[in-house]
């Protein structure tokens, strides 16, 4: 994985964060008051106190058994975890009381976002990525492993406390890393049903395809990674505690929507025709969607391109509207 030393701000350029590569960026938060309290799990509760405001968030809670692993339960019919609506300072307290645990429950609040949770926390810690205007979220909790996932946006992940190993893999291994259901997941995103940590070759044996392409990295306090849109990566929290501070942003305008939701709406409408109709049909995206030029509507109009011709907020709020009444009919 290409690495940068002694990274700063400056170095967050136009091109790296438009790549399609993964970059870890060594010491790039090394500046942050947090990363500075890392030395002990008592000095990062007690900062990240100072900015704590009766905040509520969602914290994911384990038993000692799961190894930190949030994962399904044997048959995918539920989890393996509790997720509970509880105060922070409640969690933080939480993670305190089992720092000393040879075997802790697994702890663990996920992408919540910072001005809400913490607020003035960007006041000392942030990064300035200028007009992309990112989603900023942080990550807390002890030792725990979170399922290869991909995300839409692209992705900086920056270490706060504790240690991370990510291990990612590039988009084009999707048949090799078994994902499991895309309508219902531990967090949101659909996830490997590979166990990283102790893979099981028998079950999952193309797998071992998809390790011959991962990049693996190990981040310390200070470091960060970014993580290109549609990379899938499996994340190893290492330490008693771990504070990670993200950020999300799409190269897309705001009004685009989710591709998943056309995913889904072909997986309902297209994947079980007849196989001629199957085949007309990805002509039809490969021709409108896919391989799509200016010579695709040439011949039309552009007044009368309407849906075929550029898309704005207001196109894309009637396009919403049309569809939505075709799908409550």
């Amino acid at each position: 994985m290409l690495e940068i030393k002694d990274a700063t701000p400056a170095s967050l350029t136009d091109a790296l964060l438009r790549s399609t590569q993964p970059v870890v960026l060594r010491g790039l938060v090394r500046h942050w008051p947090i990363v500075a309290c890392a030395t002990t799990p008592a000095r990062v509760d007690a900062y990240l106190r100072r900015f704590y405001r009766d905040a509520t968030v969602t914290a994911m809670l384990g038993a000692p058994e799961i190894d930190g692993r949030f994962f399904y339960n044997e048959d995918l019919s539920g989890f393996n975890f509790c997720p509970a609506r509880v105060r922070l300072d409640a969690v933080l307290g939480e993670l305190h009381d089992h720092l000393d645990d040879e075997r802790a429950p697994a702890i663990y609040v996920g992408s919540t976002t910072v001005d809400t949770a913490l607020p003035g926390f960007r006041g000392e810690n942030d990064l300035d990525l200028g007009a992309r205007d990112p989603l900023a979220s942080i990550w807390i909790g002890n030792r725990t492993r979170i399922a290869a996932h991909y995300d839409l946006p692209d992705n900086i992940a920056c270490v706060a406390a504790g240690h991370r190993r990510f291990t990612l893999f590039p988009p084009e291994q999707l048949e090799n890393l078994y994902v499991g259901p895309l309508d219902f997941t531990p967090a949101g995103q659909a996830i490997s049903l590979v166990d990283m940590v102790n893979p099981d070759l028998e079950r999952f044996p193309r797998f071992a395809e998809a390790e011959r392409h991962a990049q693996v990295a190990e981040l310390e306090p200070g470091d960060a990674i970014f993580i290109p849109s549609m990379w899938w990566h499996h994340v190893e929290a290492l330490d008693k505690l771990n504070v990670l501070v993200n950020y999300w942003w799409r190269q897309s305008p705001d009004y685009m929507d989710t591709p998943m939701n056309a995913l889904m709406l072909a997986l309902m409408s297209v994947r079980d025709l007849p196989p001629a109709q199957r085949a007309a049909w990805r002509g039809l995206f490969e021709h409108y969607v896919f391989g799509a030029h200016e010579a695709t509507t040439a011949h039309i109009p552009a007044d009368a391109r309407r849906a075929l011709g550029p898309h704005d907020e207001d196109i894309a709020r009637a396009l919403r509207g049309h569809l939505l009444k075709k799908i409550n009919r």
